[in-house]
């Protein structure tokens, strides 16, 4: 079965780091784009970062840019996220998106609310005292 899974998720203080993984199984992620996103509770899901199939091209939204990065390792068919200086605001579901199309998760809307070939369950991250 063809599956994106993330991991790296936890419980963080304000001001920590985490990096989140976002790996493939059942298909190689080499010829897809990766596009991570997140829904807070209360909140709408939010597009965060997205990156090229070979990952020359990146994007962030404004709300983790200079704080979040996102990188790949084809070999290892896995995307990460890091994130750095955290906030209570980043607590949240965090998921990952892979689709042939960068231009299609470049819109950085949100599964289910678009299509993508491929997205994942999600892993929760809490950024408290």
């Amino acid at each position: 079965q063809s599956q994106l899974v993330e991991s790296g998720g936890g419980l963080v203080r304000p001001g920590g780091s985490l990096r989140l993984s976002c790996a493939a199984s059942g298909f190689t992620l080499d010829d897809y784009a990766i596009g991570w996103f997140r829904q807070a509770p209360g909140k709408e899901r939010e597009g965060l970062s997205v990156i090229s199939s070979s990952g020359d091209s990146t994007k962030y939204a404004d709300s983790v840019k200079g704080r979040f990065t996102i990188s790949r390792d084809n070999a290892r068919n896995t995307v990460y996220l890091q994130m750095n200086a955290l906030t209570p605001e980043d607590t949240a579901v965090y998921y990952c998106a892979a689709d042939r199309i960068l231009s299609t998760l470049q819109t950085m809307c949100p599964p289910p609310e678009c299509w993508y070939d491929y997205w994942g369950q999600g892993t929760q991250v809490t950024v408290s005292s």
